[in-house]
This record gives C-alpha cells, sequence and structure tokens, in this order.
C-alpha cells in the first residue's frame, strides 16, 4: 500500500467512531488503495474548501446586491457603466443580426 507523507507539524486528532462506520470507512479506504488517515485528511480538505466557497459565494451575493442597489441611482457610476454595456450589448445584437441577415442572403442566393 502506498504511503502518504504527512505535513511534518501536522497534530494529531483522536475521535470516537462506532464499529460498524468505522469498517464502512476502513473498507472504503482500502476499495481507494489508501491509508484510513489520508481518506479523512481529503474529507477534511473537502469540507474546508466547501465551506471557503459557500463563503466566496455569499460575499459575491452580497456585493452583486450591493451593486445592484447603487445601479439603481441614475447619477450613479454603476448606472453609467450598465448603460454603457447595454448599449454595447444593442450594437453587438444588432451586428450579429446584419452579419447572419446577410449569411442566409448568400446560401439563398447560392442555391438558386
Amino acid at each position: 500500500m502506498a504511503r502518504t507523507s504527512v505535513e511534518p507539524n501536522a497534530d494529531i486528532i483522536t475521535f470516537r467512531i462506532p464499529p460498524a462506520l468505522k469498517t464502512a470507512f476502513a473498507e472504503i479506504a482500502r476499495q481507494e488503495a489508501k491509508p484510513v488517515g489520508e481518506l479523512l485528511r481529503e474529507l477534511i480538505r473537502e469540507r474546508v474548501a466547501q465551506k471557503e466557497r459557500r463563503e466566496f459565494e455569499a460575499e459575491a451575493r452580497r456585493e452583486c446586491l450591493e451593486i445592484n442597489a447603487a445601479a439603481r441611482d441614475p447619477h450613479s457610476d454603476e448606472a453609467v457603466v450598465m448603460r454603457e454595456l447595454d448599449a454595447n450589448f444593442d450594437e453587438f445584437a444588432r451586428d450579429l443580426a446584419a452579419s447572419e441577415a446577410e449569411a442566409d442572403a448568400k446560401r439563398s442566393r447560392k442555391w438558386k
């Protein structure tokens, strides 16, 4: 069985679990060809990453709501940026529609 390295100053955690749960977890570790300790470290890392991701998403949502509220003021910088974006998207949509119409016209001329 492959040994994985543990960080040099890693702490040791001791806890109790029911024997059936320990057996089931050990079977998972065996099937994945990993030491139980490594599998536990992976689970802990995943849980910490999930928490960090949820915190990041919550902060991003908070900032979006704040910016959205600011954009409701027509004189705010956010509102100015939104108007510029809308104008750019409108221009892009017109250009795209024109190029699609041109391509359709070329295809129809080709088959006449």
